[in-house]
Parts: C-alpha cells; sequence; structure tokens
C-alpha cells in the first residue's frame, strides 16, 4: 500500500551559530538566511540566540511572529534543555523539572511552534508528568533520539512507552540523523589530525568505525597504550558515533514530531559526505511521514580553526540535497559503503551557496 507522505524542509538556527556567535548575523539575519535557502521551518534554541530568555516580553513575541510573516516562514520547534545542575550541592527534584519543561512549553507556544525538542537527558518520567500541560498548549514533546541513543536503547523505548500511554498527538520523538553516521566525519579526523592526534592511529579508528569494528575495544587498547590525550579522546569520540538502519524510520514514523536532519560535510556535488540521506529520504517516505526535516550543520565546529565557516553554502548545500530526494524518491547517490576508505583531500567549505 502506497503511504502519503509530505516531507517539509526547515533549518536549525543552530546551523548558523558561528555566524551568530561572530556577530556576522542576528536572530533576524538567521531567519533571513534559512528563509533564502529555500527552507519553510524554522527550530530555535532560545538559550543561544534569545538574549534575556526565559524572561523574554511580549514585544519579543510580537517582533518574531512579525519575522515569521515577513520572510513567508513557519516556527517549527524549540530546543529544550534541562539544567538539572542548576545548584552546586543537587540536582533538581522531579517537580522542579516539570516546571521547567512547562516552561518551555509556554515559550513554544509563545512562538507558534508546535514541537519541542527534549534534550535526552529528561527523564521519561518528567516528560509523562508534562504530558496534559503541553496537550492544553497545543505542543508536542518529543525525546531527541540522539548518538550514542538509538531507536533500540532502553532509555529511548521508556520514553516511547509513554508516548503509548499518553498519545502520540503529544509525545513522540525527534531523530537525529547521527544515529546513521556510516562514514565517520572526515572534518573530525582532519580536525583531530591538525589538533596533535596521532594521524596512523586516527585513520585506524576511523577505518575501524567505518568496518562496523569494536570501537569500544579499540578505544580502550590506546587508551591503555599510553598514547597522548588528543589521540586517546578522538579514539573515545568514535565510541559516541552510531551507525544503524535507517529502515528503523519507516517503523517509528508514529512517533516522529520533527527531525533534525544532522550533516557535518556537503560536498560540491551537494550530497552528504558521511549520511546516507537517499536511505533516510526513501525510509520516510515508505513510512507516510508527515512533517519538517530540519537542517542541523554539525562541521562548523570542526573547521573553524583553519577557514571562515560557510555555513550559508553548506546549510544551502543540503537543503537542495534534501529537497531533490524529497520530489524524486530514492536515488543511488549517498555516502560510499561501509568499508571504502575516506577520500583523499577535502573541498574547501567556501565555495559559496
Amino acid at each position: 500500500m502506497t503511504m502519503t507522505h509530505d516531507l517539509r524542509t526547515g533549518v536549525s538556527l543552530y546551523s548558523f551559530q558561528e555566524d551568530y556567535y561572530e556577530g556576522r548575523r542576528d536572530l533576524e539575519g538567521c531567519i533571513a538566511a534559512a528563509a533564502e535557502l529555500g527552507a519553510e521551518g524554522i527550530e530555535t534554541l532560545a538559550e543561544q540566540m534569545m538574549p534575556g530568555y526565559p524572561d523574554l516580553s511580549d514585544d519579543f513575541y510580537a517582533t518574531y511572529a512579525g519575522w515569521m510573516q515577513t520572510y513567508g516562514t513557519v516556527s517549527v520547534a524549540h530546543d529544550l534543555f534541562l539544567d538539572t545542575k542548576k545548584w552546586p550541592d543537587r540536582l533538581l527534584s522531579h517537580d522542579e523539572m516539570v516546571a521547567s519543561v512547562r516552561r518551555d512549553i509556554d515559550h513554544t507556544a509563545k512562538l507558534g511552534a508546535t514541537s519541542i525538542r527534549v534534550i535526552v537527558n529528561t527523564p521519561p518520567e518528567v516528560v509523562e508528568a508534562a504530558a496534559p500541560y503541553a496537550r492544553d498548549a497545543g505542543v508536542k514533546l518529543g525525546v531527541e533520539v540522539h548518538a550514542p541513543f538509538s531507536f533500540d536503547d532502553p532509555w529511548i523505548k521508556r520514553h516511547l512507552d509513554v508516548a503509548d500511554r499518553v498519545g502520540t498527538d503529544v509525545v513522540g520523538c525527534v531523530p537525529d540523523l547521527g544515529i546513521y553516521v556510516r562514514r565517520f566525519p572526515r572534518v573530525v579526523i582532519e580536525r583531530a589530525i591538525r589538533d596533535g592526534a596521532d594521524e596512523a592511529v586516527v585513520r585506524r579508528c576511523a577505518q575501524n568505525y567505518d568496518d562496523g569494528g569494536d570501537t569500544k575495544a579499540l578505544f580502550e587498547r590506546i587508551e591503555a597504550s599510553g598514547a597522548d590525550p588528543v589521540t586517546v579522546g578522538f579514539a573515545r569520540m568514535t565510541t559516541h558515533f552510531i551507525q544503524t538502519d535507517p529502515k528503523q524510520l519507516t517503523d517509528h514514523v508514529d512517533y516522529i514530531n520533527h527531525v533534525h536532519a544532522k550533516f557535518y560535510e556537503m560536498c560540491p556535488d551537494e550530497t552528504e559526505y558521511s549520511i546516507p540521506y537517499p536511505e533516510i529520504i526513501t525510509a520516510l517516505q515508505v513510512g507516510g511521514f508527515r512533517g519538517y526535516l530540519c537542517s542541523e550543520y554539525e562541521g562548523n565546529r570542526h573547521i573553524q580553526d583553519v577557514e571562515t565557516v560557510d555555513s550559508y553554502g553548506q546549510v544551502g548545500r543540503h537543503q537542495r540535497m534534501m529537497r531533490r530526494l524529497i520530489d524524486n524518491g530514492a536515488s543511488v547517490e549517498g555516502p560510499a559503503p561501509v568499508g571504502r576508505p575516506a577520500q583523499a583531500g577535502r573541498p574547501a567549505h567556501t565555495e559559496g551557496n
């Protein structure tokens, strides 16, 4: 049976964090850039780009709504963080965590958004307690399925059990496409080498990851060998990346609120170096997903030491790739099969959009 799907593209303003930090774009400028690149949906991080949060004025929300109209965009989601270590001598209590989530629900509703990305460390009991308040506000809560967690992890399953109990109209999930890293990101490899890691060990770790090897066992051997801290740090990092089957998206589509369309490096031919986007788009279409995939550029932090980060160009390539795949369905493009050696060299990130 053919499922009806409606995949739309958005941008998480996390993608423009470098531009914002360096003063090249303010919040409105980031929204404008996303719109120029053809994105319809906007996902925001209040703690990053909304000074004064959580005590924002009615004037701010009115201005934000005006930007949505001006640029023809839609407020899709707010990213929730839970400051469990707010106090130096104790963690937040259950009731304090629920109150914090309710504060985020209020903010999301004032933005005109309907989805909250719930940070993965949020206890499922807190989500369940906040669910009635979210339903009354017209907001959906979705735990982020973020590496090293996956749909198979017991913690994520507990969150989805909450969705089953209270209803997927109010509780679901936000898959982060970093759970489908098939080829270890080249920008991460090169940054580690520039930072002084042992190149031979770095490439061995990356190849082990690509081949589906035991990253934890290799990390432990490297740590025990007395390797330098940068090299050990890279080996440890490989244990936090995962490569799972995109077909899981089809099986879980009823839980998905929106998607964090993570990417590390868009190549000049508008394919993503590490993540199998054709398979991902196909899985969502087969499952009948209706919602937003928000570009989340995370390669910025790995190249900022050697070049000016071209967030606009990278997000532009990503948006065009997603729209092409959505319009045309699956294709043979995408990252190399597992086990293929990394390419020599890397295209520049400063070629515009």
